[in-house]
């Protein structure tokens, strides 16, 4: 039978790119997001793609989609965000509830409803994608940094809550990833803004490059199990040391 990968976040950047990877790796993918239209294009244009509507903020939309699957064999926690960089002592509440519903609370609603199935396939894997921003603090982060905190705090708690149980729970933090939606979503469409953090910088990551490290991470011998995998682009050596070039 061929294995089935969900992946939330589907309908753009690195949760898109994941999509496109794992159906080329020959998984049946059920690429979920809130945005179906782009789901739709996906699975168009990718053999494979099952695009299925979804809101990790809702626990009835995450049942819904758990009510579709008799099986899973993966499931790709992609869906997150940042909004804003505002010092803590000014930092807006909405913001902070946001990317705590979404980053963590979002991942802890799918990954209740799945994984029974991803127990019950025998091999299971279960990848939350964090970030850098998980370890280490920086300026104007603090909302970001503290959902992130939390979902690397999950990840590793799950691994230990699972160890007697067929799944394998791997983290993949990225550093600096060019998506085309992520700065600019923080910044509230502020594309001048979006574009400093990438000023300089000749080659951050791209999303294939993440999605590329997550497949490999997912088609590893049920033996062997990734725990954690950070993945920085060549310029940024820790989080606030990023080579640039300016003119």
């Amino acid at each position: 039978m061929t294995k089935t990968a969900v992946v939330t976040g589907a309908s753009s950047g690195i949760g898109a790119a994941t999509a496109r990877r794992l159906a080329a790796e020959g998984y049946d993918v059920v690429a979920a997001a809130r945005r179906f239209d782009r789901l739709e294009k996906l699975a168009a244009e990718v053999p494979g793609i099952r695009p299925v509507a979804l809101d990790v903020t809702s626990q009835e939309s995450v049942d819904a989609l758990a009510g579709t699957l008799d099986h899973c064999d993966v499931l790709v926690n992609v869906a997150g965000g940042a909004f804003g960089l505002e010092p803590v002592i000014a930092a807006k509440v909405d913001d902070w509830q946001w990317m705590y519903e979404v980053n963590v609370v979002g991942s802890l609603r799918m990954t209740r409803a799945l994984a029974p199935l991803l127990i019950g396939s025998g091999d299971g894997v279960l990848v939350m994608l964090t970030s850098t921003a998980g370890f280490v603090s920086y300026e104007g982060g603090g909302g970001y940094c503290a959902a992130k905190h939390a979902q690397t705090a999950m990840t590793e708690t799950l691994r230990l809550e699972l160890y007697d149980q067929p799944v394998r729970v791997i983290e993949v933090a990225p550093g600096m990833v060019r998506t085309e939606e992520f700065a600019l979503n923080r910044f509230e469409g502020d594309a001048e803004r979006a574009a400093k953090i990438y000023e300089g910088v000749a080659e951050p990551l791209t999303a294939d490059d993440v999605a590329d490290v997550i497949a490999f991470a997912v088609t590893r011998p049920p033996h062997v199990n990734i725990d954690r995998i950070v993945v920085r682009p060549r310029a940024q050596a820790a989080q606030h040391k990023v080579h640039r070039v300016l003119s």
